[in-house]
């Protein structure tokens, strides 16, 4: 193949990459992610979010150092092959392409139950078609509309934070913060909330379509996290101070219930909207993310060789990336997957134990390593505390995929390939 058939053109700057990551996180997760959280956390949850917040930070900080260092498409699966060998970095691919396809059907459905209950998964569909449409005419096309998506989704959460702290009926005493479920429950609840940090990846993963890697990547990765937080930190307190605990660990759609709560009941139809147009711009993304991951791995023979192909004029991966966007649609039309939150955030935590791992290795200085420690140890913590449906589907995927690279290995070996 030429050159313009295998490399990716470098069009993003660190605005565009910092869009990027907040639609990815800006997106369904806090919609949805806040109420499972109060009932694994009770009173915990503000800290619970903390927590995830500084797990995630320490990830985007390990994440940063190595896309800047490796600026390729692929993120940790280029990462984990280059500093730990070829079988973790192909372990981290297999995390993410699985856990985030997934996730991708997931956001789908989500857009289904929000814009048409009754055909939800003919509106999933039709979603995952029109974005891999969008996603295929090119990054830059992509990060348009993620913009739009973006500046929707924070006018609806602005919305939502004056609402309810306005309304008169937020009440400081709900946000006491204690620990009535437990460390255990602060733990899970950070591992559910971890879910809504995760697309910060995605300016990893995008590595090879960024201008200047080595300045905008650090830049730009930080940035999007820090938005993301306060963002999520100011919604959960208003949230929070309105309905309390209880009522928020019981509640099917939180903003919603919070804004009805406030006396504001004809803004429900917003926040549902809002709602979709979140799912649409973390659907968007995760196609992004998941088609890259899927070219680097097919660059290296883990997946056929014929994805990884980049179109000549648009410059973006063109069998990929409809490839993926078939994968999803099937499962978006005959599987219901919107209980995937926690098998999702366990292969992203694996994914990020190997981001942190590779990492470790960039610097022999102790204070150069203390960030991925901890980076990896939160994730390993996080991971091993969610429900344990999520470990055990987790860890049995993840076991199909060293079992996948143990026999292809078998089979090179053997055969002399």
């Amino acid at each position: 193949m030429t050159p313009s058939e295998t490399g990716l053109r470098r069009t993003l700057g660190v605005r565009d990459a910092v869009v990027v990551g907040l639609g990815s996180m800006v997106g369904a997760g806090v919609f949805s992610a806040l109420g499972p959280a109060a009932r694994a956390a009770g009173s915990g949850l503000l800290p619970g979010l903390a927590l995830a917040a500084l797990v995630a930070y320490c990830n985007a900080m390990s994440s940063a150092r190595l896309a800047a260092r490796y600026p390729a498409s692929g993120g940790t699966y280029v990462y984990g092959r280059e500093r730990l060998g070829a079988f973790w970095g192909y372990l981290a691919g297999w995390a993410f392409v699985v856990g985030k396809t997934a996730s991708c059907a997931a956001m789908a459905l989500t857009v289904g139950a929000y814009v048409w209950p009754g055909q939800a998964h003919a509106v999933a569909v039709a979603a995952v078609v029109a974005l891999t449409a969008v996603n295929y005419g090119g990054i830059q096309k992509s990060a348009w509309l993620t913009r739009v998506i973006v500046a929707v989704v924070l006018a609806v959460l602005a919305a939502v934070v004056v609402v309810c702290l306005a309304s008169g009926r937020a009440d400081t005493g709900r946000l006491d913060i204690g620990l009535s479920s437990g460390a255990g429950g602060v733990l899970q609840a950070a591992g559910l909330l971890f879910f809504a940090f995760a697309g910060y990846a995605r300016i990893a993963t995008l590595g090879e379509e960024v201008r200047e890697p080595a300045r905008t990547i650090p830049r730009a990765i930080p940035l999007a996290l820090g938005i993301a937080l306060a963002v999520y930190a100011c919604v959960a307190v208003a949230v929070l101070g309105v309905l309390g605990v209880d009522r928020l660990g019981h509640a099917a759609a939180p903003l919603a219930d919070a804004v009805r709560a406030a006396g504001v009941p004809g803004l429900v139809p917003v926040v549902r909207a809002g709602a979709a147009v979140a799912a649409l711009g973390s659907l968007l993304a995760l196609i992004l993310g998941v088609s890259r991951t899927t070219l680097a791995m097919a660059r290296d023979g883990h997946l056929p060789g014929a994805l990884a192909a980049v179109h000549p004029r648009f410059q973006v991966p063109h069998r990929a990336e409809p490839a993926v966007g078939a994968v999803v649609a099937v499962l978006a039309a005959t599987a219901d997957v919107r209980g995937a939150i926690g098998f999702s955030s366990f292969g992203v935590l694996a994914y990020y134990a190997v981001a942190n791992a590779s990492a470790w290795t960039l610097s022999p200085a102790p204070l150069s390593r203390v960030v991925p420690v901890l980076g990896l140890l939160g994730c390993a913590a996080l991971a091993f505390a969610l429900p344990a449906v999520s470990v055990t589907a987790g860890a049995g995927v993840l076991a199909v995929g060293v079992a996948a690279y143990g026999v292809r290995r078998w089979w090179a070996d053997r055969h002399g390939t």
